[in-house]
């Protein structure tokens, strides 16, 4: 399930009541969910079917299970989940392979967790092939482990991928820090019992109790996160 690298660093700010950061990946750290839109609208068009724009907001970020089933009913294309999802991360993956472009602050909220050692994890509803493809742009060596959305029981909106997440790093969910772009992964983190960063992608995201809403990853540093979960005690 897990993609590991050497063992946990000490420098996570002693007294601080941060453990880990459990950062999901398209439409966070990468600019894609707008390349899995895409790949969706060719492979239906290769089908004879037009997908209304309406429907990507009911897509994004769910699991492909989910997201396929759901235009495969909409549109009664003659596929089966299985055939469509090959052809879904086959597109994708020749598409990454062209370009990976990082949302903003990215890179510069990566390169500060791994210099202190902050323990992360990357947490997707992405399968594991496609996981692995962009872990290879992004630095493996970023990421304490990973947690791909066909490697547990249920994926996101349910909470199983942050809390096996947590588990790996050795962390309390109740103390680390998830960045999400998309209702159904901060549903998914808020059910863990996580605090949430949102950075909405694609639809808006409301404030509430737990949950922060920033309009970038350049709003979000190490100070930042600490600055959270000390508003928590």
């Amino acid at each position: 399930m897990t993609s590991t690298v050497p063992a946990l660093g000490t420098r996570t700010a002693e007294g601080s009541a941060l453990q880990a950061v459990l950062l999901d990946m398209d439409g966070t750290l990468v600019d894609t969910e707008g390349f899995w839109w895409d790949v969706e609208v060719e492979v239906f068009a290769s089908l004879g079917h037009t997908l209304d724009e309406s429907w990507r907001h009911v897509v994004v970020g769910g699991p492909m299970t989910r997201s396929a089933g759901f235009l495969i009913e909409a549109t009664g294309a003659d596929i089966g989940l299985d055939e469509l999802t090959v052809l879904l991360n086959d597109g994708f993956e020749e598409r990454i392979g062209r370009a990976l472009p990082l949302m903003p602050g990215a890179g510069r909220l990566l390169a500060e967790l791994y210099e202190y050692e902050i323990p992360t994890a990357l947490v997707s509803a992405s399968h594991r092939r496609i996981i692995d493809r962009v872990l290879a742009s992004l630095g493996a060596h970023h990421f304490h482990l990973s947690v791909a959305g066909d490697e547990v029981p249920r994926t996101k909106p349910h909470p199983d991928p942050y809390l096996a997440a947590a588990a790996g790093l050795g962390a309390d969910p109740a103390r680390c820090a998830v960045i999400e772009d998309t209702a159904t992964g901060v549903a998914a983190a808020e059910a863990a019992g996580c605090r949430v960063v949102a950075v909405p992608s694609v639809a808006p995201i409301q404030p509430a109790l737990r949950r922060t809403v920033v309009s970038s990853l350049e709003e979000v540093d190490l100070t930042f996160l600490h600055g959270l979960m000390t508003e928590m005690r």
